[in-house]
């Protein structure tokens, strides 16, 4: 039953990297050449940028390896702990944090940068641009958070 949940988090990991990867592609084609703002809805647009911080444009400036050795051993840590749980709210939660940390680390080693494309923003405030990685590691974080408050069968002793 656990290595079955491993497995299914395995899914949702290269689900997420793909529909990532793919999606970035599809605005690097679409937004670099020339260099173009598409408006999606009111609050939406799609824009090429690239990000060599972390999510959300966080820690910009540091040296690339010191952000791809940490998006890997955190990335380690996670599937370390994916393999470990039972609980299967907490597999789908750390199986979407590791696919989005794997799609921007892909794109540090590619591009030494992290493609990104979603402009959301309100009354002249701008969300910082993100991707579908980031997207799912903000969800996976959220389900982590859901867990940890109330999740079931868990101890305090």
């Amino acid at each position: 039953m656990k290595h079955r949940a491993f497995v299914s988090g395995l899914v949702i990991i290269a689900v997420v990297f793909a529909v990532d990867q793919w999606t970035k592609q599809l605005a690097i084609d679409g937004l670099s050449n020339p260099h173009r703002v598409i408006e999606v809805t009111p609050f939406m647009n799609f824009l090429l940028a690239w990000n060599s911080g972390v999510s959300f444009g966080l820690f910009q400036g540091q040296a690339p390896w010191v952000m791809i050795l940490a998006t890997a051993a955190i990335t380690v840590g996670f599937l370390i702990w994916m393999w470990r749980t039972r609980d299967r709210l907490l597999g789908i939660a750390l199986a979407l944090v590791v696919g989005g940390a794997v799609g921007n680390l892909v794109d540090r080693l590619r591009h030494g940068a992290v493609t990104d494309f979603i402009d959301m923003h309100v009354a002249g405030y701008h969300w910082p641009v993100f991707n579908i990685a980031d997207s799912a590691i903000t969800i996976g974080a959220v389900l982590l958070l859901i867990d940890s408050l109330f999740g079931g069968k868990k101890s305090s002793r």
